[in-house]
């Protein structure tokens, strides 16, 4: 009797055992359900720096003139009326693109 006792214990022990390393929810599982957290805190962080650069942005531009006129400056190509504008063809700007020496039409532009 009491050998049977202890057969079915270990019997028991050896499935409790199954269920906590290799069953649902068990440790593997938690392992894989922690690494995926981890990847997603990572990209949580880069996605709030950028949340932060735009909400900084967005400040400055409700607030200041001065981000508008560089914006414009910049996106757009504005210059104020008591400015001089002086164009040279085939000369780098600071971003690194040249400038073309004509402007394309858009049947060249599909070539």
């Amino acid at each position: 009797m009491l050998k049977w006792l202890a057969v079915v214990l270990l019997a028991l022990l050896g499935l409790l055992q199954y269920r906590l390393w290799l069953g649902e929810g068990g440790v593997r599982e938690l392992t894989h359900i922690r690494a995926r957290a981890d990847t997603l805190d990572d990209e949580n962080a880069t996605l709030h720096e950028r949340n932060q650069r735009l909400a900084a942005e967005v400040i400055d531009l409700k607030n200041g003139l001065d981000a508008i006129e560089e914006r414009a400056r910049s996106d757009i190509g504005m210059i104020r009326k008591d400015e001089q504008f002086f164009w040279v063809p085939d000369v780098k700007v600071p971003d690194g693109k040249p400038t073309p020496s004509r402007p394309e039409t858009d049947a060249e532009a599909g070539s």
